[in-house]
């Protein structure tokens, strides 16, 4: 099965197994977090019917609380496992992606804050390499610490509302997210500047960050925190799209043009776009066929805009 400059529709950890081991130059992928963001993202054994809807309040607070998720603690002691039971569908997947990989070859990943320690694990125990943990500073993000007096007032419970006047519960604005950079091994007793020169992967390049990166435009040095710009197409596709020039970024810091590029979970195409535009090949995976069919026309249209911007 022919599946370069394809998009497939179809459980990634099925289909994966139909690559060739040792042919992709990178995997770039924005993977489910597993924190019930949506249904696609409930990745434990959850028994509460609750998961995913909305109380009266939430409604009266707007879109950002519309969809009701556990709290950090659990409803019951079954939720302890919840860690745990990601990183075990993280390991369900890892073995075959370091299989197609070329030796020396990148593997980035949008895990999310909460549970990339254990994806991290995962991945480890699979046979890759951790290399780092990349920053991306977004423009910005919607807060959703809610005031803990205000759920006192509701309550009607005015002393703890005027004690507790000034305190959040939930997480800080979430203005980064993390970037995970992991490796294939190269062959042991080998050197990074023989592996480059058998498997052209392995080294990465300076001219990347400096095209990309708008934070390092008056640097000297390059750092793993990065910001790049936002163009028009990177919102309204996808609940978790990804700018197109951080892809771009990516892809052009550890590949060479002709690389082969695998996104097993595709979302609304980004990955794949960003490597039509750098002069990439690339395998794009998703089990949602509307996501298959935003994917294919991004393709056709974003690459289109670019060929003519050119």
């Amino acid at each position: 099965m022919n599946m370069i400059d394809k998009i497939i529709c179809g459980d990634s950890i099925d289909i994966m197994k139909a690559i060739d081991s040792e042919t992709i130059h990178a995997i770039i992928s924005d993977i489910p977090y597993g924190i019930s963001y949506e249904d696609w993202d409930v990745l434990h054994n959850n028994s509460n019917s609750a998961l995913g809807g909305s109380s009266n309040a939430q409604l009266e607070m707007g879109t950002l609380f519309k969809r009701r998720g556990k709290p950090l603690n659990g409803w019951s002691e079954a939720d302890k496992k919840i860690p745990l039971e990601y990183q075990e569908w993280c390991s369900s997947w890892a073995p075959d992606w370091l299989r197609v990989l070329k030796p020396g070859a990148s593997c980035f990943i949008f895990a999310g804050r909460r549970y990339a320690h254990r994806c991290i694990v995962a991945l480890e125990d699979a046979g890759f390499t951790f290399k780092d943990m990349l920053a991306w500073e977004k423009n910005s993000a919607a807060a959703k610490a809610q005031r803990l007096s205000a759920i006192y007032e509701r309550r009607n419970d005015i002393e703890n509302y005027e004690k507790w006047k000034g305190w959040r519960v939930a997480n800080l604005r979430p203005i980064f997210e993390p970037i995970l950079w992991f490796q294939k091994p190269y062959k042991i007793g080998s050197t990074i500047a023989d592996n480059v020169i058998n498997n052209d992967v392995g080294a990465w390049n300076e001219e990347a960050i400096k095209k990309y990166c708008i934070n390092h435009k008056n640097n000297n040095f390059f750092d793993n925190i990065i910001k790049v710009d936002i163009t028009k197409y990177d919102s309204g596709m996808h609940v978790n799209q990804k700018p197109v020039k951080l892809m771009e970024l990516l892809i052009s810091l550890v590949t060479k043009e002709n690389a082969t590029i695998l996104d097993p979970f595709v979302g609304s195409g980004t990955t794949c776009v960003a490597a039509k535009n750098t002069n990439r090949h690339y395998i794009g995976i998703d089990i949602n066929t509307n996501n298959i069919n935003i994917a294919n026309k991004r393709l056709l249209d974003e690459c289109c805009q670019f060929n003519l911007n050119l």
